[in-house]
């Protein structure tokens, strides 16, 4: 998997790693690509509002149609 790029995010109270794996690679496995990018969030179950994170994206990731604007980084 190679990464092509990221999207900066602001999170929302309630996001978790899990939650914007699922949203965004439609496998909440792949939760530990999130956290690798954020390394100093490792530790966070669940975010409050307004931390900034990175969500990588991968070559093969295509970003589902259903993805929130807000969340698309646009």
């Amino acid at each position: 998997m190679t990464q092509s790029g990221s999207i900066n995010y602001t999170t929302r109270a309630g996001d978790s790693f899990d939650q914007l794996a699922l949203q965004l690679y439609n496998d909440e496995k792949m939760a530990h690509l999130i956290i690798e990018a954020n390394p100093d969030y490792a530790d966070v179950v669940i975010f409050e509002e307004c931390v900034p994170i990175v969500l990588p994206i991968f070559d093969d990731t295509a970003l589902p149609e259903t993805l929130a604007p807000w969340r698309r980084g646009t």
